[in-house]
């Protein structure tokens, strides 16, 4: 196995996952690290790419490598667009010529700002988003590309859409998740605001890493899952389950109601993934949450 991007907040625990499985795995991401079965390669160049193809055959990969985010991605598009789109292009034509299986994170952000109801991956085939940010644009354009090459010449890819994932494990940036950015901020009593519009579902990470290796142990190519949860919440709600984690009032919080860059209601169908891969939530969302407000307090010594 080949996990690009194997050392990232989704990156780590799925190469955990795959190898808690028995599988020799492969990492791969730009700057030098010591671990075992390791390779330095940035997927925005042509030749690092080529080069780990050359030198290593793998039965299926992971490609995970890829700029984060919706704020990231439009004040770093440049970055975001050569990684994204150019890197997953670079790995396609590896694929290509040594047909090796591939397992792709798109995201939820495909579906766009103006989805009515409750999406199913079928829908896309018959409906047209409206994106409203470059890192949704360029996971979309990722799924183009991936089926294009599957059309053309053969290649067997599986796409999962992701939506709202957390848990440990993700260090604090002003590019990270929501959940990230309000623990962070609440711990250390720093302002952060909260839109009290729209609903999201939120998935703890080892459900997710879990669910992701299922596909692997039951491809079948062509296929795409949404894998998520079901139950909305509030960002209010959140940050208050936050709030009472930390042991702080929201005195430091700013709420503000309007709409979304975003569905105001991101509801993913997970039906396909809990009848072929076997998705299910082990780790409800409260215990997660304090998983995780505990790991910031370690990590951060808080």
């Amino acid at each position: 196995m080949l996990v690009t991007g194997g050392n990232g907040v989704i990156g780590k625990p799925l190469v955990d996952e795959i190898r808690r499985r028995g599988h020799e795995v492969w990492v791969v991401e730009p700057f030098q690290s010591n671990q075992d079965y390791f390779m330095k390669c940035d997927v925005r160049y042509y030749q690092d790419v080529e080069r780990v193809f050359k030198e290593h055959r793998f039965d299926y990969v992971f490609h995970l490598a890829a700029e984060f985010g919706r704020k990231n991605g439009e004040e770093h598009y440049q970055s975001l667009w050569e990684t994204n789109a150019a890197g997953t292009r670079h790995v396609l034509a590896m694929q290509e010529e040594y047909r090796f299986r591939m397992i792709f994170p798109s995201s939820s952000e495909v579906y766009g700002i103006n989805f009515p109801g409750v999406m199913t991956e079928k829908a896309l085939e018959k409906y047209a988003p409206r994106l409203s940010n470059d890192y949704g644009l360029s996971k979309w354009v990722n799924e183009q590309q991936i089926m294009n090459s599957a059309a053309r010449t053969g290649t067997e890819s599986v796409r999962w859409r992701f939506s709202n994932v957390y848990g440990p494990g993700e260090y604090y940036t002003p590019y990270r998740s929501v959940i990230c950015q309000f623990i962070y901020r609440a711990l250390h009593d720093i302002p952060y605001t909260v839109n009290t519009s729209g609903t999201r579902a939120f998935l703890y990470i080892d459900d997710a890493m879990h669910t992701v290796v299922n596909i692997m142990e039951n491809f079948k190519a062509g296929e795409v899952y949404n894998i998520a949860n079901r139950k909305g919440y509030t960002m209010k709600q959140v940050s208050d389950k936050i709030l009472a984690l930390v042991g702080k009032d929201d005195k430091l919080v700013t709420y503000q109601s309007g709409d979304l860059i975003g569905t105001k209601v991101k509801d993913l169908d997970n039906t396909k993934a809990v009848r072929e891969l076997g998705h299910k939530e082990t780790v409800k969302f409260d215990e997660g949450l304090r998983r995780t407000v505990q790991w910031f307090k370690d990590v951060y010594d808080v």
